[in-house]
């Protein structure tokens, strides 16, 4: 079974910098290899967006946003 989950670490403006795939249990008993702030990022959800370095994150609707010169396929 792949318990795996996918996160998105953001800076103070809410711009990606990293993405993990990791538990988030690992992410807790580990937070010196996790600094900063880290919010999950699905690959499977419809009406989510997967985050990319450099997308931003909207904390009103818990989605990412592609910048403006990337070209998302549907």
């Amino acid at each position: 079974m792949n318990n795996h989950q996918y996160f998105a670490q953001i800076d103070n403006n809410n711009i990606v910098t990293e993405i993990a795939v990791v538990t988030y249990e690992f992410m807790q008993e580990n937070p010196e290899r996790y600094p900063g702030t880290w919010v999950e990022t699905f690959t499977d959800l419809p009406n989510k967006t997967y985050a990319g370095i450099g997308f931003t994150y909207d904390e009103n609707t818990k989605d990412f946003t592609a910048p403006s010169d990337i070209h998302i396929l549907p």
